[in-house]
């Protein structure tokens, strides 16, 4: 069966959610904002107005998604327009049951070739420690560390970036 990365309609919205945040379930921490987080994430349709959703599907449905923001981050924590040349990756993630196919990398190809199409130099992203399968793929594809972002409560995102 062939993979295809394609923007999402919005009747895939919600699949597109659901396959993201049970991708994310396994780093969460046992905290209430957590949840929230998995919920935000659940949510496409709410960011799908203002990023581009990429999905990988295959015939039994939508395998991964990925939230391409182009003019401006969606974040509560770090909501604001976007330098001209960046475009900025999030919520990348593949159903449990589907992971080791590539499909992360053809998500993030597919991205960046978008990214590219409309103008823009570089992509930047964020991840966790803890996603290091994530963060190896993220340099095997040309992506160097910048600078970290540190919430509140000590919780840290990791910054990368790729000039395209």
């Amino acid at each position: 069966m062939t993979i295809r990365i394609r923007e999402a309609g919005p009747e895939e919205h919600d699949e597109a959610g659901e396959v993201t945040a049970l991708s994310y379930r396994e780093f969460a921490r046992p905290d209430p904002s957590w949840d929230e987080y998995l919920a935000l994430i659940a949510d496409v349709s709410e960011r799908a107005e203002r990023t581009t959703i990429l999905v990988a599907v295959e015939e039994e449905g939508i395998l991964g998604s990925l939230t391409l923001e182009l003019s401006g981050r969606v974040e509560e924590y770090d909501r604001r327009d976007l330098d001209p040349d960046e475009a900025h990756i999030r919520m990348l993630g593949v159903h449990p049951d589907a992971r080791r196919r590539g499909i992360a990398k053809m998500l993030m190809e597919a991205a960046i070739d978008e990214a590219r199409r409309a103008g823009k130099a570089r992509v930047t992203l964020h991840t966790t420690e803890r996603m290091t399968a994530a963060q190896a793929m993220y340099t095997s594809l040309g992506f160097e560390r910048t600078t970290d972002h540190t919430f509140p409560d000590g919780f840290v995102l990791l910054g990368f970036e790729k000039a395209i």
